[in-house]
Parts: structure tokens; sequence; C-alpha cells
């Protein structure tokens, strides 16, 4: 069952280190399995799309082609997006443009939120998800009037059911939902961004499966009255020009088509990892949905270690709330890179 944190319980801000991600993992030319972005990316087309904008880094980024392709994307009015620095920028804007009294954080998940909504100095309580990571909605405080959800959520990928999503909101309430991994749903059948219920905000990436985690481009999704307190939040040309090119690019309908694609492939090879994987006897987050597996074992920071000096990162799981020690998130690779970390395990007697 879900339990919401009492005083003191969950709440500490220092008893995990919020600000550790996956990009702190890799380097030293280990084999990446920590970062959730895409291998090969960007595709090559998008490649030559980002060059050609280097002749107009003269003049200031304008959004609006860029605007009107993420509304067409997904249905919305124009003044119901804005365009983020990536879905890192859109928390830091919420934490700081809105005044909640309390903030709930469905834990485990994608800890940038929270880390926002600390730095700005909100009280926040962490709703931590009992077994098998699913959303129990009554666990979420009634008096919480901002709730901030990852869906799939990162790093469990468990797919939320968006009406149990939809179903947190009532007036007086923001739902902010991270669907930074969405585009890795075939169909995206629980996304939000086309329903946009009153009162939720959908964030978006572009980071994850189009391999732009340098370039920063990501946007959001909400009612026009939302979206202008956080633009008045934001910085002016606070998204590059060769980011407003690939969120444009990116939108189209050929690339929405490439994107799912690639997502139905990607679904195989990871659910057929994830049946080596519990073949071993190792507990894997039941029905994942995005491109990594959350994963528990014995000394799960012990074989991490071992794993590196054998030429493999892999995503620790201790920093996340919710989870502990025995835990790890294993990106999914092509079939030959997951068949050579199954074998680097299996070396270790996992």
């Amino acid at each position: 069952m879900s339990t919401a944190a009492g005083p003191g319980e969950h709440e500490g801000e220092h008893d995990v280190d919020l600000r550790h991600h996956g990009d702190a993992e890799v380097g030293d030319g280990l084999r990446d399995h920590a970062v959730n972005v895409r291998a090969g990316t960007p595709p090559a087309w998008l490649a030559e799309r980002l060059r050609a904008t280097m002749s107009d880094l003269a003049a200031y980024p304008d959004p609006a082609a860029a605007r009107r392709a993420v509304a067409r994307r997904h249905g919305r009015a124009e003044r119901e997006v804005l365009l983020t620095a990536g879905a890192a920028e859109a928390f830091v804007l919420i934490a700081r443009a809105l005044r909640p009294r309390l903030a709930a954080v469905v834990h485990p998940q994608f800890t940038e939120p929270e880390a926002a909504l600390r730095a700005a100095g909100h009280r926040v309580e962490r709703v931590i998800l009992g077994k098998d990571f699913a959303l129990d909605p009554s666990a979420v405080p009634a008096g919480a009037d901002l709730v901030m959800i990852g869906n799939p959520t990162n790093p469990t990928s468990v797919l939320h059911p968006a009406d149990a999503i939809a179903g947190l909101a009532r007036p007086g309430r923001t739902v902010v939902v991270d669907e930074a991994f969405m585009d890795c749903v075939p169909g995206e059948p629980e996304s939000l961004a086309t329903r946009l219920p009153a009162g939720v905000v959908v964030v978006r990436s572009l980071t994850k499966t189009w391999g732009l985690a340098g370039l920063r481009a990501g946007y959001l999704l909400a009612a026009p009255e939302t979206i202008d307190v956080l633009a008045a939040a934001q910085p002016l040309w606070a998204v590059s020009t060769p980011a407003l090119a690939a969120i444009e690019a990116c939108s189209a309908p050929e690339a929405v088509a490439e994107a799912e694609e690639w997502a139905a492939g990607m679904a195989a090879e990871r659910d057929r990892l994830a049946a080596e994987l519990s073949g071993r006897g190792l507990y894997v987050v039941p029905e994942a949905r995005a491109s990594f597996l959350c994963v528990r074992m014995p000394d799960a920071l012990g074989i991490r270690a071992l794993l590196r000096q054998r030429g493999y990162a892999v995503r620790r799981g201790d920093t996340f709330p919710g989870l502990g020690p025995d835990w790890l998130r294993i990106a999914v690779r092509d079939r030959a890179a997951n068949d050579s970390l199954l074998t680097a395990l299996g070396d270790l007697g996992a």
C-alpha cells in the first residue's frame, strides 16, 4: 500500500542526494546502462537540422514556430504551451512561480522536482508508493495543493493509469505530471497531454528519445492562466535557436512516427531483458513501460562497483526516495549490449 511520509520519517532534505543523476555514473570508457538517453542519437536528419541553425545565431530566438508545432502535435491551443530549456527548467519554474502551502511528491520518481521545490523554500511531503509502485490516490495528503508525479515513472518504469492521475486534480490543487518518458510508450495511451484536465500541468522532454540532453529542449502544457504565471518567471530567450529547431522538428508527424517505431522495438528488447533478469531470481518491477528497468538484488551497490571494474555503468537506486541500497536502474540498450551486461552480471553471480 502507498504511504504518506509522517513528520520527519521521509521528509529529510539530506537523507538522500537528490542531485545525483545518471550522468554522474558514466565516463572513463564505461559502457553506459546508467543514462536513460537513447543510444545512437540524434539521428542524422536531426543533426543536420541543428547544424543549419548555426547561421541564425546572431538573431534572438523566436519560439513561435516551435510553439505552433507542439500545439499541433498534442491538439492544444498555442496559449497552452510553454517551451522550456528541458524538463528541469520546467520544474524550477513551477517551484519558483507557484506558492503551494503543501507540496506532495510521489516517490520513487525523478528527484529534480523535489529538489527544485526545496530550493524554493517549499514544504514538501513525500508519498512513498508501496508494492510494485502502483499509484494509490488516497495516499496523497488531502491538504496538498501541489502534487508532482512521473508517468511513466523514473526510475520504476511504471505507467500509471491516466484516469488515476487525472483523479488527483481538484479545485485549488495543481497536479504536475512528468511525461519525459511517455514517448517510450507506443500510442501514449496514458498521456494527459491531449486531455489536459483542469488543474493538470504536463511536462515533456525531447532529451531521452532524440538524444538531446546537451541541447536542453522541452515544454510544458497547462491552462493559459498557468502558462502566463510560469512564463512571467522565465528568463527572456530561455530556449535557444537550435533547441527551438529541435522542438519544431521532433513535433512533426514524421518524427512522431519515427519515435513510435523506435518505442515498439525498444519495448520488445526491454521485455526480453526483464525476462532474463527475472529468470535469474532477481526482482524486476513488473510491467515496465519506459526505456529502463528497476531491479532489486542483494548488495546492489556492491554489484554496481564490481560492474564498474568490468567496464559497465548502471544507475544506483539509493538516491531515489522510496528505494534503497538493494536497487539498481538499468537502461535498455540493443540486444548485443544488453547480452554483454547480462554476461557480466552472471560472472558476478547475479
